[in-house]
């Protein structure tokens, strides 16, 4: 077991269990978590005893998405300064798609915004049924920052999830095809466990190529040059001016992020 502050790493055999663990913030993604798991799946990748990874947050949740009070008190406001960190976010969520060994998701809880796409980047998601999904940013003026979601659910469900800023619950994320599995709270780690172990079976170099074939298919419809094109216009969509980005972002300055949320709930009250 090792642990930065706000990543722990367990290597168990075969397989690499790594936990987000910021649970006062929700394990929201914050420059220094992000940084953390970067690196700690970098040693997972070169671990060649290592045949598969977990990637897991706490019950809560398994992250609600970018620390968006860090972005507000880091002052980004242009394109240029968004286009520079949103490099870093999609950065880190590519990979995740992209290591050479299989990822599995063990979603507990609140799953959203950036924290969503990280999960949506992993191999297979095993969720228990209290887990919640969505990418509501839209509702305060911003957007996805990691385009996967057409590729994962096609185009009608992505519509509707993405305009409206909804957040589905584990039954329904599983009938969208978001998730392969819902299991109870206390059968999550040992079912991701056992299929953990299942993967772990097949040897590393059989694994990789595997892995880089069904990338390469999605990659081949254009997944990466979407992401790519998506993070231009979400650094031009997050520096765009709205009263209600600009109010916003006023609340987390002024009041802190959870006024800015009640704030925010509250327009959608009357229509959710």
């Amino acid at each position: 077991m090792t642990s930065a502050e706000f990543v722990r790493s367990e290597i168990r055999g075969p397989i690499a269990w790594l936990t987000i663990d910021r649970p006062k913030k929700l394990n929201a993604l914050s420059v220094e978590v992000m940084s953390e798991l970067s690196d700690a799946l970098d040693e997972a990748e070169h671990d060649d005893a290592v045949r598969a990874v977990v990637l897991r947050g706490g019950e809560q949740a398994f992250s609600v998405g970018y620390d968006i009070a860090q972005e507000v008190s880091m002052g980004v406001s242009t394109a240029e300064q968004w286009h520079a960190g949103l490099a870093n976010n999609i950065g880190l969520t590519m990979k995740v798609w992209g290591l050479g060994k299989p990822v599995i998701g063990a979603i507990s809880g609140w799953c959203l915004a950036g924290g969503c796409e990280l999960a949506m980047a992993c191999d297979l998601l095993v969720a228990s049924d209290d887990a919640q999904f969505g990418e509501p940013e839209i509702r305060f003026g911003s957007g996805p920052v990691t385009l996967l979601m057409p590729f994962l659910l096609g185009q009608k469900a992505t519509n509707e999830l993405l305009y409206t800023g909804d957040v589905v619950d584990a039954k329904r994320a599983l009938e969208l095809g978001l998730v392969n599995r819902v299991v109870s709270p206390d059968e999550l780690e040992r079912t991701v466990e056992q299929l953990a172990e299942k993967i772990a079976l097949t040897p590393l170099p059989i694994l990789r190529y595997t892995k880089r074939a069904i990338t390469r298919a999605y990659e081949a419809m254009g997944l990466r040059d979407a992401v790519m094109a998506n993070h231009d216009i979400a650094a031009v969509l997050n520096s765009a001016y709205t009263p209600e980005r600009a109010e916003f972002t006023e609340l987390v300055a002024a009041e802190g992020l959870r006024a800015a949320l009640a704030w925010r709930d509250a327009r959608y009250a009357a229509v959710d």
